[in-house]
């Protein structure tokens, strides 16, 4: 027999298991389709390439308002978990059947900021609300967001509600809020402190971390959607002690345990 082909039927036998090997790993590696509330963005980023890296599963992320994703998962918009902004729309989900039972806990407690990217422009107790000669301020919609939400209990303790009406500009999340600050088309806005804190320190800019006893608890809860083994180990991962860092590192309060 000539010795080529020999070697050609050789090698041939030697790679099939191979290729097959690796078309296993492909088909065991799945993506999770998750819907998250915009102010997680940063950390769950980070939290992605570590899942990546233990599990071989791609996380593929729709960020957006929490009362939206709520809209769209009850018209079965085809997500595998949703992480939101609070704790009232995953405990409705789980009410309606639409969750899937016993996977709703709290994976984070939200930070609100008032924030301006200019040095000197907030002062630490946010006393520029009051004093400061600004045209417009930030917010999430509180109808959709509940950063929004917050930050309206805000500015009604401090009894600015009424008076910054004329000023307000309303995003419908709040990446949009702190987009609009971002861009200069308000000075000054309430944000996430997710937003602009990072891992070793905070970004540029000016801000006043707001005291939580000024505004309802940001409990941030998280749902399984389907009951998936790539959607599972994500579950599990966001439980994990190295993601419950990742979240802390960007400014989140987290609970000792999920609830």
């Amino acid at each position: 027999m000539n010795r080529g082909l020999v070697s050609r039927r050789f090698a041939l036998h030697l790679a099939l298991p191979l290729l097959a090997g690796a078309a296993s790993a492909a088909a065991a590696a799945e993506q999770v389709m998750v819907a998250a509330a915009t102010n997680v963005q940063a950390p769950l980023e980070h939290i992605a390439r570590l899942f990546e890296q233990e599990t071989g599963h791609r996380l593929v992320f729709s960020f957006g308002a929490t009362g939206k994703h709520y809209a769209q998962i009850r018209r079965r918009a085809p997500f595998d978990a949703f992480l939101a902004a609070d704790s009232e729309r995953p405990g409705r989900l789980e009410q309606e059947g639409i969750a899937v039972a016993g996977t709703r806990f709290t994976y984070a407690v939200g930070r609100l900021a008032l924030w301006s990217p200019q040095p000197g422009v907030v002062d630490p107790q946010g006393e520029v609300l009051e004093h400061g000669r600004y045209r417009h301020l930030a917010i999430a919609n509180p109808r959709l967001a509940p950063y929004g939400v917050a930050a309206e209990a805000v500015l009604r303790a401090r009894g600015l509600w009424e008076g910054v009406q004329g000023k307000l500009v309303q995003g419908e999340s709040i990446g949009q809020a702190y987009q609009f600050v971002g861009s200069g088309n308000a000075e000054l806005g309430f944000v996430a402190l997710a937003q602009i804190r990072r891992p070793g320190g905070f970004i540029v800019g000016s801000a006043w971390i707001v005291p939580a006893d000024l505004h309802p608890p940001i409990e941030q809860q998280a749902v399984l959607l389907r009951d998936t083994p790539p959607a599972r180990a994500f579950w599990r991962f966001l439980q994990s002690p190295p993601a419950r860092e990742v979240f802390r590192q960007y400014g989140y309060d987290v609970p000792e345990s999920s609830s």
